[in-house]
């Protein structure tokens, strides 16, 4: 047996148990080594059922019969009912609405519950406890007291995976596990070896191993992660680019007409981008802001001063940008934004989506574009005409070729994969700059372990004279009087959007369905009950992109007064007459998305409304949601959720592409630079990795994919 055997060469392992074991991505000796336990319980608590009295609220071990599910006689509701056994007694466990726990458990199995004890005609028994499976604790004398539980799915139980471990372990395979951290970062960090790691994180035999495995664990995925970034980081400072050698004093001019007064913020953000363009090698920079916050307008001094400069040893041409955008109704407004920017220079700019092709300024219409053939267009580009491309993922397409492409810019870049994003920066033989931009306010943990190959700059300060979205968090007995103010804006002429967490509603079905509102009952609802004079449309994620690109479009055009939508629409087209919006169950958004989503509708001149509808009473959910109206700006309110509710919550750990292990290690700003520190040393002295066999073996098999949607 060595880490790359199946299990299923070792143990006999039934169908279901195969389906699970896939669903979970275990297929080695190996990945079940690397499935930890999300926590631990201590056998010591446990109380005895022979002394357990009424009120109490236990914690007792045994084993369970006698499981059935049954309605209650006079109400008629679904109830299940059981026995658990210990060395001292029995009691009785009984469900109410939850029948379906009984089907979960397996009768005859080891159990821990625990619950209220209840008294009904003087007998005692425990009402909706807390149950799972568990290993046999007080019969086999090998197993600690301090007990792992593992996550279960359908098909296996954290007492399954509990057992085979310790088969793993009997069987000597750690004696032959090598450890690919360096033996200096560990005692630097004290930090347990690989071998000691295991038997920790599995068999603790007390919270301190316990937690000292999960530190070595988080800090070697954060570390493999850095590892990798670095890596590329070096790898693109080696290319060539081109030197744009532009000072601020050329700049100062267009950034004076600008509409608005440019922020210190954005001057010290533009200055990083020129100091980019100055040095050797191609600038790789991450531009973070809130909506509304100006990062159109950086972007376009970055352009500006790539499209007034010539390619070298030349006195004519211009450098070209490539400015990629998620959607096709975003690189439609950056098209018309930048024909605002640049309206005033001999600048060529063109727009290039599946839909079609256009350019400015058009010699039929020299204040405004016109449509041209897309043949004509790549001509164009190709020849170097085009100063400034807009597109979406058409701009990677092997038949747009470029003259002398210099800067890149991608929008919402976490929209895009790493290879699409190579896949445009690599289209010439010169390397050109990279901006990347977001609106997505990351926490400095996050920025600094998944953009570890980017510089980063921030906008964290709003142009003066926007105005302030007026906040309000609306619990159920107040949503009547929220909808008679959103009708007098609407009577003035205004727009709204419906956030609803769900696209369809919930399976009554299912017992563990999310009940949450939707957007198509939702849509329905409302015209029929709350705004019968308005017209109401949906969008979501399972329409069609034709489809979503046309209620955008209505709505823009203001043919729809109400928008229902799920967050969707998070990055999304400016509609400036959209001034207020609504999010129902607010309590399943994590701040950071609240407030992006709020910021749709800090676009225009009027006064913008957000309404906050909870669907709760709880007093903490509420005083969680206060936070987005006290907190200056979205990084605060991404800070303050990684603290509140975890990494996941940002974007679901799932699209981070990290174990949960990593999510709380993104919470510890102190060891993400450390893991940073060592992995830029590291590739500083080596960074091909020659002198770390193990590290660069491990590197290899180690790719973490980061996607935000």
């Amino acid at each position: 047996m060595d880490l790359d055997t199946r299990l299923k060469e070792v143990f006999r392992i039934s169908e279901a148990q195969e389906r699970a074991l896939k669903r979970i991505n275990i297929s080695s000796i190996k990945d079940l080594l690397y499935y930890f336990p999300t926590r631990y319980s201590n056998a010591t608590q446990v109380t005895k059922i022979a002394s357990i009295h009424k009120g109490e609220y236990v914690l007792i071990f045994g084993r369970i019969s006698g499981l059935k599910t049954s309605k209650a006689f006079r109400k008629k509701i679904s109830m299940a009912e059981g026995v658990i056994t210990d060395d001292t007694g029995k009691v009785k466990i009984v469900w109410f609405h939850q029948a379906y726990l009984a089907k979960m458990i397996t009768e005859g199995s080891f159990v821990k519950a625990e619950g209220k004890v209840t008294e009904r005609r003087g007998g005692l028994y425990i009402s909706n406890p807390k149950i799972e499976n568990v290993p046999d604790l007080f019969t086999n004398a090998k197993i600690h007291t301090l007990y792992p539980i593992y996550p279960e799915t359908k098909g296996l139980t954290s007492n399954w995976i509990y057992h085979k471990i310790h088969k793993i372990f009997n069987s000597q395979i750690l004696d032959k596990i090598l450890d690919p951290i360096p033996q200096s970062i560990l005692e630097t960090y004290k930090l347990p070896d690989l071998k000691k790691s295991l038997i920790w994180i599995h068999t603790p035999k007390k919270e301190e191993h316990a937690q000292a495995a999960r530190k070595r664990f988080a800090f070697e995925e954060i570390f493999f992660i850095q590892l990798e970034r670095q890596q590329t980081r070096q790898e693109f400072k080696k290319r060539d680019t081109f030197v744009i050698d532009k000072k601020a004093d050329d700049i100062t001019g267009f950034i004076e007409r600008f509409p608005f007064k440019a922020t210190d913020a954005q001057k010290k953000c533009i200055e990083d981008i020129l100091k980019d363009f100055h040095a050797k090698h191609p600038m790789s920079r991450l531009l973070e802001g809130d909506v509304g916050s100006g990062k159109t307008a950086v972007a376009a001094t970055a352009v500006y001063a790539v499209a007034t400069s010539k390619p070298k040893n030349q006195d004519f041409g211009t450098l070209q940008t490539a400015y990629m955008a998620p959607t096709e109704i975003l690189a439609k407004q950056h098209f018309e934004s930048f024909i605002k920017y640049f309206k005033h220079l001999p600048i060529n700019i063109a727009l290039i989506t599946g839909s079609g092709c256009r350019k400015f300024p058009s010699k039929l219409n020299p204040d405004g574009w016109t449509d041209i053939s897309r043949t004509q267009l790549l001509k164009w580009v190709a020849s170097g005409e085009i100063a400034v491309l807009i597109g979406t993922h058409t701009l990677i397409q092997k038949a747009v070729k470029f003259k002398h492409l210099a800067l890149v810019i991608v929008d919402e870049q976490h929209r895009f994969g790493t290879a699409q994003r190579q896949k445009l920066v690599s289209k010439t033989e010169v390397t050109p700059h990279l901006l990347s931009m977001t609106a997505t306010p990351i926490p400095r943990t996050l920025a600094l372990t998944f953009y570890g190959d980017l510089d980063l700059s921030l906008l964290d300060e709003m142009p003066l004279g926007r105005k302030k979205i007026i906040t309000e968090i609306v619990t159920p007995e107040r949503r009547n009087s929220s909808y008679e103010k959103i009708k007098e804006e609407l009577a003035t002429g205004r727009q709204l959007y419906v956030i609803c967490p769900r696209i369809d509603e919930p399976d009554p079905t299912k017992e563990l369905a999310i009940q949450a509102k939707s957007v198509q009952e939702e849509a329905k609802r409302l015209k029929k009950e709350v705004f019968p004079d308005y017209e109401i449309d949906i969008l979501h994620s399972k329409m069609k992109p034709v489809e979503k690109e046309k209620v955008m479009q209505d709505f823009q055009d203001k043919k729809i007064d109400i928008l229902v939508a799920t967050s969707v629409v998070e990055v999304g087209v400016n509609v400036e007459n959209a001034s207020l919006i609504v999010i129902e169950g607010a309590e399943r958004f994590g701040l950071a998305q609240l407030h992006q989503l709020r910021g749709r509708v800090l676009r225009g001149t009027h006064q913008p409304y957000c309404f906050i509808f909870a669907d709760t009473k709880s007093a903490k959910t509420i005083e969680r949601l206060k936070a987005i109206k006290t907190a200056r700006n979205g990084f605060e309110l991404a800070e303050f959720d990684l603290i509140q509710r975890g990494a996941g919550e940002l974007r679901g750990s799932k699209q981070w592409g990290l174990s949960d292990l990593g999510m709380e290690a993104i919470k510890n700003i102190k060891m993400v630079e450390a893991a940073r520190r060592e992995a830029i040393n590291i590739i500083d002295a080596d960074m091909t990795l020659s002198q770390f066999p193990l590290l660069k073996e491990q590197l290899n098999t180690h790719s973490v994919q980061i996607h935000f949607e």
